[in-house]
């Protein structure tokens, strides 16, 4: 019971750029690793095999620099989870209706429909962004993106 507490849930973060010359309309992705506190969940860790059944819980997308970038510049996101080298990638969240004047930081809907048991696990997690451009913009804005993980006990 004791690990189903601490390990009920953490996050996993990554910072991606987007690049200043993008062309708004087209889809397009940026890549970033990511990381979370808890690095001993990979397989050889301690508690890999203590908890089961890792699903998304929560997502946010927030602008770090410029801190005042409207992410409402972007018409939508869709961001993936994968191994380290790109494979077996997933969805696990995304906003297809970003408001134009959304502000610098948005709430992102989860998609908690396949377990990421495998990935996080894995030394490094591989985390790519698809977006659209609404308009051209005048900067390559750093996003900050926060992936809140859940993991149950392992029986």
């Amino acid at each position: 019971m004791m690990q189903s507490i601490v390990k009920s849930t953490f996050p996993y973060t990554t910072t991606v750029t987007i690049p200043q010359d993008s062309k708004a309309g087209e889809e397009l992705s940026v890549s970033g690793m990511a990381t979370s506190f808890d690095q001993d969940f990979k397989k050889n860790g301690n508690n890999a095999d203590k908890v089961s059944e890792v699903r998304m819980v929560s997502a946010k997308m927030e602008a770090i620099s410029p801190t005042d970038f409207n992410i409402g510049n972007l018409s939508m996101v869709k961001v993936y989870m994968a191994k380290a080298d790109g494979t077996s990638e997933v969805p696990v969240a995304s906003r297809m209706d970003i408001s134009p004047d959304a502000g610098n930081s948005i709430v992102l809907d989860i998609d908690n429909s396949t377990f990421l048991d495998q990935r996080v696990r894995e030394p490094q997690v591989k985390i790519r962004v698809a977006y659209k451009l609404r308009k051209a913009i005048s900067v390559s804005p750093s996003l900050h993106i926060t992936l809140g993980l859940s993991a149950y006990p392992n029986r």
